[in-house]
């Protein structure tokens, strides 16, 4: 089978990824050779000078205002499902009852990813406080999984094995990245850390809300947008092509 052109969003991602392990190096290497430059993590010292980490601070803000407005081409349509430009309505009615199951499901689904990540942000929250991890070393924690969030869409997601979703298009916890992103860094306090958290938040609620008030959004079986046979973004290659070989062999 011949190797199909990579899509021009999975392009877009890839060099983010790039951009993002980037990040990753540069924050290490402030820890290990410049410490001090952490300390705008402490109370109000954001407004006290200018740092790298306020370029990572506006970059990640810009990062979740993109999951707040409908800006094409930016940011994959797993993002945006939750707006009324992204769906497409299938032809036929859609049966409220089936539609409420499914949302029950993948919301049970759901709910045991934040448990158990609930549970791990625990464990940093205790190492903070008996003094193995400082400031500094959550902030990493945090650049870490800005990394590890398109790893996962883009390469391997282990949240899969406990969503069972198709992939990162029907993914029901795509907008949930800021919010797990930015939770080892609460225990942090000060400006820096809380504004982005509290972000984050806003970022999920509008996301929840969106799941309860607009559930077909959110499921390929009402949403056409959803489908294979419609999708443009193609971020999880591994997963196209299996179905592409089912399909043929189907011929």
């Amino acid at each position: 089978m011949s190797r199909e052109p990579m899509s021009r969003v999975r392009k877009i991602y890839f060099a983010r990824l790039v951009g993002r392990c980037v990040v990753l190096l540069i924050a290490v290497a402030l820890w290990l050779f410049r410490r001090e430059s952490f300390d705008v993590l402490n109370g109000m010292n954001f407004f006290r000078g200018f740092s790298v980490f306020h370029l990572l601070w506006i970059l990640w803000l810009i990062d979740m205002f993109c999951q707040l407005v409908p800006v094409k081409g930016y940011i994959s349509l797993g993002s945006h499902k939750h707006f009324l430009a992204r769906f497409k309505p299938i032809a036929e009615k859609i049966n409220k009852e089936t539609i409420k199951k499914h949302v029950r499901a993948t919301t049970k689904a759901a709910y045991k990813v934040m448990v158990i990540w609930v549970a791990f942000i625990a464990v940093l929250g205790l190492l903070y406080f008996l003094d193995v991890l400082g400031k500094p070393e959550l902030l990493l924690v945090s650049v870490a999984f800005y990394v590890c969030d398109l790893i996962c869409v883009l390469i391997w997601c282990p949240f899969r094995l406990i969503m069972g979703n198709r992939c990162c298009t029907t993914c029901r916890i795509f907008n949930w990245d800021h919010l797990m992103m930015f939770s080892p860094i609460i225990f942090v306090g000060g400006f820096y850390a809380l504004s982005l958290f509290a972000l984050s938040v806003v970022v999920f609620v509008i996301w929840e809300l969106c799941v309860i008030l607009y559930p077909e959004r959110f499921w390929e079986q009402t949403n056409e947008a959803l489908r294979c046979a419609n999708c443009t973004d193609k971020l999880c290659t591994q997963y196209c092509r299996k179905l592409k070989r089912a399909e043929e062999k189907k011929k």
